[in-house]
């Protein structure tokens, strides 16, 4: 068959397909029994690792897969296709493998990356703070030197998985940058260091992954935290960043695909008037507009998984946040009629969609706002001026 660039390989259509077999052995009911029960899906994080879907994107030397971060994204959207969107595959193995696959010295890649790309070793990452918003460059965590070592000072807020993850990837600024442009420093902090501790945010999303409030008192580390260097700036912090906005496009995607699979079985099954109710135009009309959108959306997130497997850092930048708006538009939009196409039955814990309004949702706020993307593209790709 001839390749082009709108098609995957055969490799990675084999890597959905195995993905997708494997999750929907676990399914949407086992995901939202361990989230209302207070569980973990340790079991299926377990499992995809065991079978190297986890650290596809990690280096062979390592023990990856030594792919690109598509394939990755690809194993993050047919868990959420499959109703298990495991938010730490966005921040594990795309944020933290990535940045110190690029950035890490040998030891630290010999240290980390293997209990990441088997999910024994579970790292999460940690930059939002309260006061900072989506204002990175006004990040007060600090990190003053001690000696060798460092110490650490600040509080992040919205930090995923923590209670989950042997350590945390905290993005500060050395006491001596407070002023001018933030020149991020990236430090690998366990999280049974002590001074660090972690408490969490009532959320209302229906997930076994929890969102914590971290405080970071004078958290003491040693010199070889430090990941790339303290001088290097935003290049090292949007070496993870594009990552996170491409896996959150396909974790968007793979929820849409779900939940329009949930509806499109519902209306072809419910009958009304004698015929099934998608047989009337005003529930099959959004249906397939829903089909459009996801596609659309997966087609863009292909484009800029390529640049950024490619190095166009630049253009996967912009691909990246493109794909991360359009896919959170097409998740709401198919949430919502998926949830309409079931009527009052969209609104019951059995039928299971209702809750995809909520995670779908999440999507246009987290990682970054669809607003501040509008932002990046009037900037940067129109040439207008900068809002704000």
């Amino acid at each position: 068959m001839t390749e082009t660039t709108f098609t995957e390989t055969e490799e990675r259509t084999a890597l959905r397909t195995a993905v997708a077999k494997l999750a929907s052995g676990y399914g949407r009911e086992y995901f939202t029994q361990q989230a209302r029960s207070g569980g973990k899906t340790t079991e299926l994080w377990r499992e995809i690792g065991k079978h190297g879907y986890l650290g596809v994107n990690i280096p062979e030397a390592y023990g990856g897969g030594g792919g690109g971060i598509g394939d990755v994204a690809a194993v993050c959207e047919e868990l959420a296709a499959q109703g298990c969107p495991l938010l730490m595959m966005v921040v594990s193995p795309a944020i933290c493998g990535t940045v110190i696959s690029r950035f890490g010295t040998e030891e630290q890649k010999q240290r980390w990356l293997p209990g990441i790309a088997d999910g024994t070793q579970t790292m999460a990452f940690a930059i939002t703070e309260p006061d900072a918003g989506t204002n990175s460059h006004n990040i007060t965590t600090t990190a003053r030197r001690d000696g060798d070592g460092w110490v650490l000072k600040g509080r992040k807020i919205y930090i995923s998985g923590v209670d989950e993850a042997a350590n945390v990837l905290v993005v500060a600024r050395t006491e001596d940058a407070r002023s001018g442009r933030l020149k991020p420093c990236l430090f690998v902090v366990p999280t049974d260091s002590a001074g660090l501790e972690y408490t969490p945010i009532p959320m209302e999303i229906v997930s076994p992954e929890q969102q914590f409030s971290v405080f970071i008192d004078d958290v003491r580390l040693p010199a070889d935290a430090l990941v790339g260097d303290e001088d290097a700036g935003m290049v090292q912090l949007f070496a993870g960043l594009n990552p996170e906005r491409i896996m959150a496009a396909s974790f968007s995607t793979g929820l849409a695909r779900y939940a329009l699979d949930k509806a499109v079985g519902y209306v072809k099954e419910r009958e009304v008037f004698g015929a099934p109710i998608g047989s009337h135009q005003g529930l099959a009309h959004p249906l397939a507009q829903s089909k459009i959108e996801i596609e659309l959306a997966r087609l863009m997130t292909q484009k800029a998984a390529a640049l950024y497997d490619a190095g166009d850092d630049a253009g996967a930048g912009e691909a990246a946040n493109m794909a991360k708006y359009a896919a959170a538009e097409a998740a709401c939009d198919a949430a919502d009629r998926a949830v309409q196409a079931h009527g009052g039955n969209g609104i019951t814990q059995e039928y299971g969609v209702a809750g995809l309004l909520v995670a779908a949702r999440a999507g246009r706020i987290a990682p970054v706002s669809r607003e501040m993307i509008l932002n990046f593209v009037g900037m940067h790709s129109l040439g207008l001026p900068k809002s704000y």
